[in-house]
């Protein structure tokens, strides 16, 4: 009854003949409307550069001065050796970063960036960004580029002109301080969130349909449940793979009406809500730039226009994702210091150790960032990583086409040495080696392109973007340029066209090296701290999945594993969340279902405040009963978090009502200013006053089980 309706079918873009005819009794309405439309004059400016200013520092003439300052300055911090290789290096990265007029963009990331690190919000980069020196010199990404023959050209392409994209990573949790830091920089007009559509899938399209037709509940459920669940499933690829829904229809029914009102329907927007990520920055307001909207359920503002405009319409399009496992992180080091008193510079750690490798040769990975899934125990048992590049090239590998082609079960062959590693012509072994032969990385395609045909790193990925979208005449054309420019320097043309055919296959599926090995990091850090402190580790990591009992369970059963005790939950020893006590870890109390945030929190300041609760009456008169009510107290009950105080959980639950009874009207007379008869006399020596409760009632107890 509460649904949008809409009190007409009128509303709709009507002919030019339909307008005649509802306002044709009105002289001159139908020609001043054109009139005045011919009077308007605006034509929307595209792809202009409206980038917020980045202030020039006092000392500077330019924007390019300044960042080649910063730059030079990092690259001495980041390498101990400055080669003629790196400088050239950097000053190639600077001069196409000038050309394309974007330092201004490079500084803006680096300063939140700087402000991130600086407030201890774990932070990094992701994508092709971490191919770019420029970015690692200015402590943007956290991956030695060079080091791990990473491209800038994938990232920046002098030869294809496009605005960059940095890509951030943020702790789940801190990820609006950030935003946050950006808003009171560049202003509040400025800077807004990124809308984005949820689009009617083909379920939904079924079911909102069969809703509006009136048809019954059991009847669109029954025809919805024919679609397969499947990623990027539509109506018509069901019809191919369903018969019985074929059958429904062509049966020209209602069913059927249902089915093709569906289809049309499908795709179409079918609500608003903010992209998780993308954030917006305009020189001025934003007004000028884009059309704004405002969420009914929230008080955040956000652009009409989705991601993919802001480049058209000139605007600065950040992406502040908050990841989960960077909270993680973050949680474990505190527990660490706690516990130990080590303080771990993450990006200082060994990058060979034994025990994190040992770790990921027995596939013991759960809950480790893109390695947490059993299927990848299995694959990384039988590959076992000797390097971090086994593991970013694992994280490139482990996906849907390179699983099926059997590329994985190739490369890890081939990486033990059961299959023999081969090259088409002995020029592919410099790009291919570390990857035994195989094209894993988008990068490799580029290289193969340059070393064999001659291209430049910008001409090779215009031709890696032309064979992820598969146009034929386009295709023809780059195998013609590939192969004349091979035969050139030298190479068969027969060879030349099998390699071309090589790449197009591979590039099915290779993946972005930059972006593979910036998350190969993380991982090899989660490893890093559950091989050396697994009981901080797996605490954080229960900490961070409280939201999940699934998770919560599986992550226990992980602990048991390793030997791990987790203690149950407790209102006089645990906290918030899991913590590390002595040699085990104690569930955290927020883990427990029905139990807030608030609550807990008055749970531990009374515990703080007064000691240990002695029984179910003191914890009632003591925490704040309006955050944590009677529910909340029933839930901390039956998981077992009163266990310390008097009584059994039968008995506690049995007496619940009438502590909460006592309590609340205790709380009453003490907001009211109103003292006891104990309050007033009390003991010489000012000892608390023995309170006679009533004896625990005689219920039998829970069976265990």
């Amino acid at each position: 009854p509460k649904r949008l309706k809409f009190a007409t079918d009128q509303l709709y873009f009507k002919t030019a003949g339909e307008m005649s005819h509802m306002f044709g009794h009105l002289s001159g309405a139908i020609e001043n409307t054109v009139k005045i439309a011919e009077m308007i004059d605006f034509e929307m400016e595209l792809d202009n550069r409206n980038y917020p200013q980045f202030p020039v520092p006092e000392g500077y003439k330019s924007l390019d001065e300044y960042l080649y300052k910063l730059s030079n300055e990092g690259l001495r911090e980041r390498y101990d050796v400055i080669t003629d290789d790196l400088t050239a290096r950097l000053d190639y990265e600077l001069g196409v970063i000038s050309q394309m007029a974007y330092p201004g963009y490079f500084l803006i990331v680096a300063d939140f960036v700087r402000f991130a690190k600086e407030a201890k919000i774990p932070v990094m980069a992701r994508g092709s960004a971490v191919g770019c020196l420029v970015a690692y010199t200015l402590g943007i990404t956290n991956v030695d580029p060079i080091g791990y023959g990473l491209l800038f050209e994938r990232f920046l392409n002098p030869e294809r002109v496009s605005m960059p994209d940095i890509d951030i990573d943020l702790a789940d949790r801190e990820r609006d301080k950030v935003i946050n830091y950006v808003i009171e920089k560049y202003g509040k007009k400025s800077v807004a969130q990124i809308i984005t559509f949820g689009t009617m899938a083909a379920k939904a399209a079924i079911r909102d349909v069969g809703r509006v037709l009136g048809m019954s509940y059991a009847e669109v459920d029954h025809v919805a449940k024919l679609v397969p669940t499947e990623l990027k499933m539509t109506i018509d690829k069901a019809i191919d793979q369903v018969p019985e829904l074929k059958q429904i229809s062509e049966s020209g029914g209602n069913e059927s009406q249902l089915i093709d009102y569906a289809r049309t329907l499908e795709g179409l927007a079918r609500h608003a809500s903010i992209h998780a990520a993308g954030v917006v920055i305009a020189p001025g307001d934003l007004t000028d730039y884009v059309p704004l909207y405002k969420p009914s359920n929230k008080d955040d503002i956000v652009t009409q226009f989705t991601g993919e405009y802001m480049e058209e319409v000139g605007l600065l399009k950040m992406d502040f994702l908050g990841l989960r496992n960077l909270s993680v992180i973050q949680d474990a080091l505190i527990l660490v210091k706690e516990n130990t008193g080590d303080e771990i510079d993450l990006e200082a750690i060994p990058l060979d150790d034994k025990d994190t490798f040992d770790l990921f040769c027995r596939g013991d990975t759960a809950g480790i960032f893109q390695f947490n899934s059993s299927w990848l125990y299995d694959y990384l048992r039988r590959l076992r990583p000797s390097a971090v590049e086994d593991l970013v090239a694992m994280n490139a590998l482990c996906r849907p086409g390179p699983l099926y082609g059997g590329v994985v079960d190739d490369y890890i062959d081939r990486k033990h040495g059961r299959k023999e590693v081969t090259y088409l012509h002995p020029v592919l072994e410099e790009s291919l080696k570390e990857t035994y032969g195989l094209i894993v990385y988008q990068e490799q395609a580029m290289q193969i392109a340059r070393d064999m045909a001659g291209y430049t790193l910008g001409r090779a990925d215009i031709l890696r973007v032309a064979m992820g979208k598969k146009k034929a005449e386009v295709m023809a054309a780059e195998k013609r340029d590939f192969i004349e420019g091979s035969v050139n320097n030298g190479i068969d043309k027969k060879i030349a066209e099998e390699i071309f055919d090589l790449i197009e296959y591979f590039a099915g599926y290779a993946f972005n090296k930059s972006h593979s090995a910036a998350y190969g990091i993380v991982a090899y850090q989660e490893g890093f701290l559950k091989a050396h402190y697994p009981k901080e580790f797996m605490a954080a990591l229960m900490t961070n999945e409280m939201g999940s009992s699934d998770e919560i369970v599986m992550l226990i059963n992980e602990c048991r594993k390793m030997g791990l005790t987790v203690l149950p939950p407790s209102v006089n020893k645990s906290e918030i969340g899991f913590v590390v006590e002595g040699d085990a870890i104690r569930f955290g109390l927020c883990a427990i279902k029905n139990v807030g945030h608030g609550a807990v929190e008055s749970i531990i300041e009374a515990r703080n405040q007064n000691g240990t609760f002695k029984d179910i009456y003191d914890l009632c008169e003591n925490i704040d009963l309006r955050l944590a009510n009677k529910r909340v107290l029933e839930s901390l009950i039956q998981a077992g978090a009163c266990d310390s105080l008097e009584g059994h959980r039968a008995q506690l639950l049995e007496v619940l009502e009438s502590a909460v009874d006592s309590a609340q009207s205790i709380q009453n007379d003490r907001d009211k200013g109103q003292t006891s008869l104990f309050d007033i006399v009390g003991d010489a020596d000012d000892a608390p006053p023995m309170i006679n409760r009533p004896p625990m009632p005689s219920v039998q107890k829970w069976p265990t089980s």
